[in-house]
């Protein structure tokens, strides 16, 4: 029988925070899909920017540089693959990230790259 190691979190994270979880096939394809959707450079720099708050479309566009329809495209891409929310206020739509993993995922992912560029000491 093949068992997968469960993977505990530190001692002292909050439960709701890190869980312990045993990544089996059906966890690690889905795990895969999430970092696939992360995969693209824009998509990144707009979960980026929602990790900081709920913006509009026009704010989007103004903090990537990216064309309207290009970011209209790519929210409706991470929209539909979950990894944002949509909310109508008045004749705007709010985008904002709605899953703390997901924002520490991004936030870490930024930072480690940045130490990797910069040359910055690794550090738990």
């Amino acid at each position: 029988m093949n068992t997968v190691p469960e993977i505990p979190g530190p001692a002292s994270a909050a439960p709701s925070l890190i869980h312990p979880v045993r990544p089996g096939p059906e966890l690690l394809d889905s795990a895969a899909a999430t970092l696939r959707m992360m995969a693209e450079p824009t998509r990144l720099h707009l979960l980026w920017q929602l990790t900081h708050g709920p913006r509009t479309v026009t704010e989007l566009v103004e903090a990537t540089g990216a064309a309207r329809t290009v970011v209209s495209q790519h929210l409706a891409k991470l929209r539909l693959s979950g990894l944002v929310e949509a909310r109508k206020e008045g004749r705007h739509m709010i985008y904002s990230v709605p899953d703390g993993h997901l924002n520490r995922l991004v936030a870490e992912i930024v930072n480690h790259t940045d130490h990797r560029l910069t040359g910055e000491p690794v550090h738990d």
